[in-house]
């Protein structure tokens, strides 16, 4: 059975370390990017989701934004993050490397968390450099359409990596020595479509690592993954926890 052989994999193949995409998020009930029903197909990306735009317009990309945190601090872990974080309790999970900016993984109770796309913790201000953190951006936000700093007045920009951006080099380089180390790559809910993210299954492979995919529909790598799960995430994680779970005496 595909649940018990995940079991399996993640008991003796150790250090594992999970990768987490959109489809994680989706089962909080939180819209993709780019399925046919996800944010890209209402937003073109270049006016919403660049830097270029953000420097152009901050006010039009906030009108995005503003709505999308606002459904994001709402949003509830589901069970694939609470599997995860348990997962990783009891010593089955090094580390969550996730594309997702929700901070569900954290709220979960997961503990080390590398947030490749950056997240909504905090926003910056472009001009003197000012961070803050989401109470406050929230607080800004219930007094304008855009959050300007208080220190200067500019628009702040949310601290989410923005098509056009580098991802922070520390933050990749921590991303791809962990797939390197890990001996299975645990892909959840990512098609595995968004470069540099999407090129960790080859590091493991690299290594003579081995890669398992929870995921609904295709992936690149699906024919050299060990196993491939085309199922919910919220289902299969607490399944594969009761199995690792120690009995209870």
């Amino acid at each position: 059975m595909s649940v018990s052989r995940l079991a399996e994999l993640i008991r003796s193949s150790q250090p594992c370390v999970v990768l987490t995409g959109a489809g994680v998020s989706t089962e909080s009930g939180i819209p993709d990017f780019r399925s046919t029903t996800g944010l890209w197909a209402r937003f073109d990306p270049v006016e919403y989701g660049s830097i270029e735009a953000f420097r152009r317009d901050p006010r039009k990309v906030w009108s995005f934004y503003r709505s999308r945190v606002a459904m994001l601090v709402e949003a509830e872990p589901n069970p694939a993050h609470t599997a995860l974080a348990e997962l990783e309790e009891l010593g089955f999970v090094e580390a969550v490397v996730t594309q997702n900016i929700d901070l569900l993984h954290e709220r979960a109770g997961s503990r080390e968390v590398v947030e490749v796309h950056g997240s909504i913790r905090t926003a910056s201000c472009p001009s003197c450099g000012a961070r803050y953190d989401l109470a406050r951006v929230l607080e800004l936000l219930a007094e304008a359409d855009a959050p300007a700093c208080p220190s200067c007045g500019d628009i702040l920009k949310p601290d989410v990596i923005f098509f056009g951006e580098l991802m922070p080099e520390a933050t990749i380089a921590r991303a791809y020595e962990l797939a390197r180390r890990a001996r299975l790559l645990l892909v959840v809910g990512s098609a595995l479509e968004v470069y540099p993210v999407a090129g960790l299954p080859l590091e493991t492979f690299g290594t003579e690592g081995e890669v398992a995919i929870v995921n609904r529909g295709p992936t690149p790598f699906d024919q050299q993954a060990s196993l491939k799960i085309d199922a919910s995430a919220g289902e299969i994680l607490p399944r594969v926890v009761d199995l690792l779970r120690p009995p209870r005496a």
